[in-house]
């Protein structure tokens, strides 16, 4: 099995430009670039190891989960070496997969999520950096 690592925390905001100056200061970090993913129909901006995540439109799954919860913890990552590898091992260990192939996420990174149903209702990514590909 791949060895998971804590790789970020997603928090849904429904404005990056409103919601990371709090975060910039807390952290005394800068914010990075806005990024947007388009198939995802979000934008994503990280301060050090928090992803703060903003719906593009009223279709976002992100724009349904702040209607519900308000700003709130979106999902943790995990990152891995070999994303496939984890994907093929996660359902013989019982877990259901929302991606059973990976998708490009942020930073150019392979990621893909898994059912949160099966993990204690949190929304788990996992991340395979872009320099492992």
């Amino acid at each position: 099995m791949d060895n998971f690592q804590l790789d970020h925390v997603g928090i849904a905001v429904s404005s990056i430009a409103a919601s990371a100056p709090v975060f910039c200061q807390i952290t005394g970090t800068t914010l990075s670039p806005i990024e947007e993913l388009a198939e995802m129909e979000v934008n994503v901006a990280f301060v050090g190891s928090i992803e703060l995540i903003e719906p593009r439109s009223h279709k976002s799954p992100v724009y349904s989960h702040i209607q519900r919860h308000g700003s709130a913890l979106h999902h943790i990552a995990y990152s891995v070496y070999d994303i496939e590898l984890s994907l093929k091992n996660l359902p013989k260990l019982g877990f259901q997969l929302i991606d059973e192939k990976p998708r490009l996420g942020a930073k150019g990174h392979q990621v893909a999520f898994i059912q949160p149903k099966d993990t204690d209702g949190i929304l788990i990514e996992l991340v395979q950096r872009a320099h492992h590909v």
